[in-house]
């Protein structure tokens, strides 16, 4: 397998942890998205979106990652993402999308660009509008983790799966832009629980070959 990522990319950190989570092995293949290597043509090749993360496998280019991270749970079966009952899936998938679909879309680095460049936005209005989107997030997801009885050391129970996957990225994140998770300290033991596991840490920006600053 080759993982095409760049170490800040939220969405490449979900596919590395799920990689490590599975026990599976991958090539690295560093796109610099700060340097536009997602626009090159050779990039544009192998995703036309021009964003990280892709993963070439048997013969196949998948992208988007929460797309590639279920192939993975249905390709290796153990240790599985989602529980066996439909309706705890549902909600599995559901505290997961939270994050993907609605924090994470209106905070990656192309529409913080557009902020800035075309619009005009100082660096002090998109920290703004960043932490915004994180608060007004995880405030649900905060209430939703915090209320329910499946919620354990991690969101569905004893191990993390693919509500962990996406969260513990997007806390990571919170922590870049300042923003304070002490109103929502559910999330912040749950994010604490993952970076303890070595699947997680391995998976860090922090802890990326392509890290610069």
């Amino acid at each position: 397998m080759k993982l095409f990522g760049f170490f800040r990319s939220s969405a490449a950190f979900r596919v590395r942890i799920a990689l490590n989570l599975k026990g599976v092995a991958f090539e690295d293949a560093f796109v610099h998205l700060r340097r536009g290597d997602q626009r090159s043509e050779a990039y544009l090749a192998v995703n036309p979106q021009g964003l990280v993360p892709a993963l070439e496998v048997g013969g196949h280019t998948l992208i988007q990652s929460m797309a590639i991270i279920e192939y993975l749970d249905e390709t290796h079966p153990e240790p599985p993402f989602l529980p066996a009952d439909p309706a705890e899936r549902a909600r599995v998938r559901a505290l997961a999308d939270i994050v993907a679909c609605d924090i994470h879309p209106i905070n990656n680095l192309r529409v913080l660009r557009y902020l800035s460049r075309p619009l005009g936005h100082d660096q002090a209005a998109i920290e703004t509008w960043y932490n915004h989107w994180i608060a007004s997030g995880f405030a649900a997801l905060e209430q939703l983790l915090a209320g329910d009885r499946r919620t354990g050391d991690f969101c569905a129970g004893a191990r993390p799966g693919l509500a962990d996957i996406a969260l513990a990225p997007q806390a990571f994140n919170s922590e870049r832009y300042n923003l304070d998770l002490s109103p929502y300290p559910t999330i912040a033991r749950i994010y604490a629980n993952c970076m303890k596991l070595d699947a997680f840490t391995r998976a860090h920006p922090n802890n990326q070959p392509d890290r610069d600053d």
